[in-house]
């Protein structure tokens, strides 16, 4: 008997002691192991023999218990199996797990299934003292049967990195700053690459349990070159996503500046060419990302502060000219402190501060900043602005799941093709003479107008007719945009503050832009050189917009993380193939003056849904976070309203913008007028222009909240960037961002810059 009793103890206590040692998987509390020299197996036997690391595998199987606890199978080197629960063997069977440890982040690197727990509960576990997967949650894993057993081994240390990931958890289960390569896996019976390698939703939609899975499948990879046809097509195809955000921009600023129909062609011709020049720019020198560049929301709501400021309300002659140029000079400036801080290197530093929950409601105000524009303009015309803003939502959201020939043709081209559709149909009303009204001509400037009849229909005539543009008939057939072209820019303190701020958002907003990307297109996350060579790029090409006159600045579109998800193409090739289209179509005036006839109410209905999407994807920059974090959501909300309502009380003090401008340039006009009085004109106009503007407000407020309440790395979803002991480990690793070998050999000293 009391040998029996000794055996059993001496079981319990054996089994106690292994639980125990498999229990050290689940503590997040390990050092880091730092090679000496290479990858040296002994040495990772030693460091794990150290620390009493153990990293288990398993064959994909799982039960759940008639208790509803989740039991997980871990194969052994001999076959032998555990339950995590209890933390012991399976009867009569041996335990000699097989593992591969990554070398820089001091854990076992992913290999398909393999389980890692859920940091997010704060002790390694999900609900219920159950193990959590990286993706969230056991739901899928628990529906997934297979037969292929998937093992990782410590003598394949060489072994191909199957996640790619670097960073820690975060609280929602998903890895801070980590993508996911599309690597092919074995099946079993059942499709577990499909299933473990997330193309269970390969739309990229929610699953239904609350977490975005972003699909790693990829049409077209970074360095892919499809052959010449299929590259035209997916180019034209990835640059029509786009059309929304690179054409509409001068259909708003050149009329709100006194221009004509033919400025507002020449403006969106030399929107195109800049737009195709710093793209290819930045693919070759900038971070190479697949990311297009163009004439940024960000620099909108500034250019109408601008332009509406007291001295230029009453200006009639040449005052498009003018205000162009004043533009022009705030721009460069701008641009010339984004450059400083791009290249460098200051950038790289300011990275620590930069967070989801600062990008998140940065990006979020961009679009916001535009309400009170948005529909009061589209309003002057609600038989065609409805119908638009209803068929690009029921494109985008009810037929997205519709393919014609294999193309999901709704999702990827619902802005242009409900711009032509309903385009044609306001051509028809026009036509059929629902805008004619007795003894009044469209064709007549409506200062000039004496008839009061006429005179109240003037409006609604400009913004709803298809005929009311002259473009078609001044422009001509060919034009190169040149720098200068409106002529010498004016450079004065109160715009050049003001654009230095907005230049400051604009990489803020990169930022986020490039580390979404990287994880969309299956890349590490950049190195804060490479994210820092790309700012100063931005700012470079921003130059170039300054001197040709675009009335905006260039930085990295923020639909491109829109564009790449539903296309599914992230080749740079097509990337550049389709700058070389904008380029081409930038010399052909005609073609501006055919963007430049839109009506202005189907323009301002196309630009509720643009600025709508860029408040989404802004808010979704928190999937990278803790979501139900307390601290988190208060401090979104409190910098989202603050930057809706501080200013609104600052566009109080407008007894005279009121009087003279529109209702919804109104808001824009308080630069002039503002409650703050220092006793320079100069600075009273920067300050309460920058106090006017909500996206200024939101970022000052999130970036102080963010950097000074207190949060754990987990809870705050903190970028996790490349670093150079990743590059040491696996060079290859980051080669999508290198310069070319030319180029990088002329700057091999700017390696703050990421270039090596």
């Amino acid at each position: 008997m009391e040998g029996g009793s000794r055996l059993e103890r001496e079981s319990k206590d054996g089994g106690r002691k292994r639980g125990e040692r498999l229990g050290s998987v689940l503590e997040p509390k390990i050092e880091p192991f730092v090679p000496h020299g290479g990858h040296d197996p002994r040495e990772l036997r030693s460091w794990a023999k150290r620390t009493g690391f153990v990293s288990t595998t398993f064959s994909g199987e799982t039960q759940r218990s008639e208790s509803g606890r989740s039991n997980v199978n871990v194969n052994g080197g001999h076959g032998g199996r555990f339950d995590l629960e209890k933390g012991v063997p399976d009867k009569n069977e041996s335990i000699s797990p097989k593992i591969e440890i990554d070398p820089i982040l001091g854990r076992t690197r992913q290999r398909g299934a393999e389980i890692e727990p859920a940091w997010g509960s704060g002790n390694g576990r999900g609900k219920n003292g159950v193990l959590g997967f990286r993706d969230g949650g056991m739901r899928a894993e628990n529906e997934m049967r297979t037969n292929g057993a998937v093992e990782a081994t410590l003598d394949t240390t060489n072994a191909v990195r199957t996640d790619g990931r670097n960073g820690t958890e975060n609280g929602n289960g998903q890895g801070v700053g980590e993508n996911r390569p599309a690597v092919e896996q074995k099946t079993g019976d059942g499709d577990l690459g499909s299933a473990i390698g997330g193309n269970m939703y390969p739309d990229g939609d929610d699953s239904g349990d609350g977490i975005w899975h972003p699909s790693p499948k990829m049409i077209l990879g970074l360095k892919d070159n499809p052959g010449y046809v299929p590259i035209i097509f997916y180019s034209l195809q990835h640059y029509l996503s786009l059309a929304g955000s690179l054409i509409f921009i001068p259909l708003i600023i050149v009329p709100a500046m006194g221009g004509t129909d033919k400025d507002t062609a020449t403006v969106i011709s030399t929107m195109l060419l800049l737009s195709g020049i710093t793209t290819v720019l930045h693919t070759h020198f900038g971070t190479r990302l697949p990311l297009v560049q163009g004439s940024s929301f960000v620099y909108l709501a500034p250019a109408l502060a601008i332009m509406n400021s007291r001295e230029f309300r009453n200006l009639t002659e040449h005052r498009f000219r003018h205000i162009m140029r004043e533009l022009q000079g705030a721009i460069i400036v701008g641009s010339i402190f984004q450059c400083i801080m791009g290249f460098s290197g200051l950038m790289s530093l300011l990275l620590r501060f930069i967070n989801p929950v600062v990008v998140a409601p940065t990006a979020a105000a961009v679009g916001l900043a535009f309400f009170s524009y948005g529909f009061p303009q589209a309003g002057a015309c609600v038989e065609i602005s409805l119908p638009e803003i209803l068929l690009v939502l029921v494109f985008t959201l009810y037929l997205r799941g519709i393919s014609v020939f294999g193309n999901r043709v709704f999702r990827i081209y619902a802005v242009p093709l409900s711009v032509v559709i309903i385009w044609a149909y306001a051509f028809f009303l026009t036509a059929g003479g629902a805008y004619n009204y007795k003894g009044c001509s469209p064709d007549i400037p409506s200062s000039n107008i004496l008839i009061d009849a006429c005179r109240k229909h003037a409006y609604t005539m400009k913004h709803c007719r298809t005929d009311v543009s002259d473009a078609m008939r001044t422009a001509a057939w060919v034009r190169i945009p040149y720098p200068l072209q409106w002529g010498i820019p004016i450079f004065r303190l109160r715009t050049s503050i003001i654009m230095i701020f907005v230049s400051l958002v604009a990489s803020i907003d990169s930022v986020g832009t490039y580390h979404t990307a990287s994880i969309k297109i299956n890349a590490r996350a950049p190195t804060p050189g490479v994210v820092s060579r790309g700012i100063g790029l931005e700012g470079f090409c921003s130059v170039l917009a300054g001197l040709w006159g675009s009335g905006t600045g260039s930085t990295t579109l923020t639909e491109n993380v829109h564009t790449i998800d539903i296309t599914k193409v992230a080749s740079r090739k097509v990337v550049e193939v389709g700058a070389v289209f904008l380029i081409g179509f930038s010399f052909i005036g005609k073609v501006g003056a055919i963007l430049a006839s839109i009506p202005q109410a189907l323009a301002a209905a196309v630009l509720c849904f643009m600025w709508a999407l860029v408040v989404a994807l802004g808010l979704s920059t928190l999937q990278y976070t803790q979501t139900a974090s307390f601290r988190n959501i208060t401090i979104v909300g409190v910098s989202l309203f603050l930057g809706l309502s501080i200013p609104a009380y600052v566009q109080q003090y407008l007894p005279e913008s009121s009087l003279i401008l529109p209702g919804y340039l109104i808001p824009y006009s308080a630069a002039s007028d503002g409650p703050v009085h220092t006793g320079s004109t100069e600075l009273d106009f920067a300050i309460n222009a920058l106090l006017s503007l909500n996206m200024v407000v939101t970022v000052l407020i999130a970036f102080l909240l963010d950097n000074t309440v207190p949060g754990s790395r987990q809870e705050r979803g903190v970028y996790i960037w490349s670093n150079t002991e990743d590059i040491a480990t696996d060079p290859s690793s980051l080669s999508d961002y290198n310069l070319p070998s030319k180029v990088s050999r002329c700057f091999r000293w700017a390696t703050c810059l990421g270039v090596r």
